[in-house]
């Protein structure tokens, strides 16, 4: 099938154009501030963490332009409200011998966190998104936390990000 330069042009740019239009908020909703997340945990870094993550997700996937609380469209809040690094989920050891236990070693491990987190229509004051009690994993080696870490925070944007856009 042959396509004229024209017809070309206008498949590519209404490819463009919807390509550019997605990002699950209202037309209204271009910029956002995300606050910092309260940490009800003992890890001091990681609403921190949480908050960097949130921040570049909201900007990279939604499409939302940064700005100051007072200016910006939307906000994002939330509340660290659990992080539990060390579970461990996969052992490996030898079956008991002579009725004596057999040493039983830890060969993965996973942390949760759980956080709340709500986005706002500035201008409304009503909710854009929200979730609460949102908990998410990441499984890990031994001695590899922070692997773990970086996994859940992963699949705790993409869980943001996937409920922001279902609403719209």
């Amino acid at each position: 099938m042959r396509l004229a330069n024209g017809s070309a042009i206008f498949l590519l740019l209404g490819a463009c154009s919807v390509s550019m239009s997605t990002g699950g908020f209202p037309p209204q909703i271009r910029t956002v501030a995300v606050l910092p997340f309260e940490n009800n945990t003992s890890d001091p870094t990681l609403a921190q963490d949480v908050n960097r993550a949130v921040r570049e997700a909201v900007q990279s996937r939604l499409g939302l332009r940064p700005a100051a609380e007072d200016r910006a469209d939307a906000l994002v809040r939330g509340t660290v409200t659990r992080y539990d690094p060390d579970q461990p989920i996969a052992f490996q050891g030898a079956a008991s011998v002579s009725g004596r236990a057999a040493p039983v070693q830890v060969t993965k491990r996973q942390v949760t966190i759980t956080v709340d987190v709500e986005i706002i229509d500035q201008k409304t004051g009503k909710p854009l998104w929200k979730g609460s009690g949102l908990s998410v994993q990441g499984e890990y080696d031994p001695g590899r936390e922070t692997e773990g870490r970086r996994k859940a925070l992963e699949k705790l944007v993409n869980s943001i990000v996937t409920g922001a856009q279902s609403q719209w």
